[in-house]
């Protein structure tokens, strides 16, 4: 299946670019395949066999007091490797036009890795100050002028905002001002939910994920320094549910429910870019961001009807930082560091025993360091980076979700990454 896809591809590209005008329309090839050998020192919640790291697992004693995860982990994965089209052709409508394509083999869930899947595709219209982009990109909240360049794929998730998701983007700019304005859906980066990962709650709530971004960038001439510093908002509406059920399954009674939860979302960014460095910053608030594969979600609030179970939500709140500073240079060592921080829910619960949704609700921190050495040699790059992740697992939480207490547990991964870049 993979070969007849990968076939159909090259063939529809060489028929459209044999059928135009050349000095009009174009396909540039490129991408990479990159091989990933990694070691764990405990069992972590990751994605594709263990590509993906998020953090690692919480404690889970057996009768003895045991940790049956305090166990190591090693695998080889060529998942990554990455294949890209960037199309440009005639103007349109007095713009500019482009457009990409980018798939890779990661997949779409974890029982189909190794497949082709889907990473960007758009169409870009760009006129003097004017850019529209719709397609599936990048989440705007991952900011792709300043986030984290580390080995790991993870890109330093869920410290960093990450989801690629289906939109239409309009940005303005003037000088070294750029105001960004976009409307977004979910697609493969879904909101945890009562029945798992789905866009259904999105969809359901007929308001796509709103934002706005503003970037001002600069060179100073006399040092050769660059800055950039921008910020964003964006704001999300979710529907938990349609309704809801009580009793048996043979005698089952379903009532309709009105329920909507929303979520606020800012973030402010730097980065500093000189000869010998680069240093990025960046801060996040966030209000139910489950889609970006951060620590977040939401909990019933009260329930409002007890007769049919309609319920009021609260989303969970979450501060975290990173930075990261690195050489610029065939070989470049870098350290990405970072903290997340769960504040609870906006809104107080009415029992500390009510229902709370989302991923990795039971987080109460968590600490990353991350140091790395790249080698570039050609188009061969061979990288090595020591991952420490450290995370507060909570217990006896109040009516605001603060727990009482936490339980620390730690993963050392060690990553060694080769890379072929075409």
């Amino acid at each position: 299946m993979k070969r007849i896809l990968l076939s159909a591809i090259l063939l529809l590209a060489y028929i459209i670019a044999s059928g135009q005008d050349e000095s009009k329309f174009g396909i540039n090839w490129s991408g990479f395949i990159k091989t990933d050998i990694f070691f764990d020192s405990r069992q972590t919640i990751s994605a594709r066999e263990g590509h993906f790291l998020l953090w690692p697992a919480a404690e889970r004693l057996d009768e003895n007091g045991v940790d049956t995860y305090a166990r190591s982990n090693f695998n080889i994965l060529s998942v990554q490797s990455r294949l890209t089209a960037s199309i440009s052709g005639p103007d349109a409508f007095g713009a500019k036009t482009s457009g990409l394509i980018e798939a890779d083999f990661f997949a779409q869930a974890n029982d189909n890795i190794n497949l082709l899947r889907l990473r960007h595709a758009y169409i870009k219209f760009a006129w003097t100050r004017l850019e529209l982009l719709t397609g599936q990109y990048w989440n705007p909240l991952f900011v792709t002028d300043c986030f984290p360049g580390t080995v790991s794929f993870n890109t330093g998730t869920p410290l960093q905002s990450f989801a690629r998701n289906p939109q239409v983007r309009v940005a303005w700019n003037t000088g070294g001002l750029k105001l960004t304005g976009a409307i977004v859906t979910q697609r493969d980066y879904a909101t945890y939910g009562a029945l798992g990962s789905s866009s259904i709650y999105l969809r359901n709530a007929t308001l796509p994920d709103i934002h706005l971004q503003a970037q001002y960038g600069f060179k100073d001439e006399g040092s050769d320094i660059s800055f950039i510093f921008g910020g964003g908002a964006a704001y999300k509406k979710i529907v938990p549910r349609l309704e809801s059920q009580s009793g048996l399954p043979q005698n089952r009674i379903i009532y309709e429910v009105d329920e909507k939860v929303g979520g606020f979302t800012a973030i402010a960014f730097t980065k500093i870019t000189a000869k010998p460095f680069t240093l990025k910053l960046e801060g996040r608030y966030g209000e139910n961001i489950s889609d970006l594969l951060a620590i977040s979600g939401f909990a019933v609030r009260e329930v409002t009807d007890q007769v049919t179970g309609q319920s009021e939500y609260t989303p969970l709140k979450s501060l975290t930082f990173w930075g990261e500073i690195h050489t610029n240079g065939k070989v470049q060592l870098g350290l990405f560091g970072g903290y997340f921080k769960n504040l609870g829910t906006r809104d107080p619960m009415s029992d500390e025993n009510n229902e709370v949704i989302g991923l990795a609700t039971n987080i109460s921190s968590l600490l990353r360091i991350s140091p790395r050495v790249i080698v570039n040699s050609g188009k061969v790059r061979v990288a090595l980076e020591m991952e420490y992740t450290s995370a507060d697992f909570g217990s006896d939480y109040d009516i605001n979700y603060i727990p009482s207490s936490t339980t620390k547990v730690s993963n050392l991964r060690a990553l060694l990454g080769i890379y072929y870049f075409f």
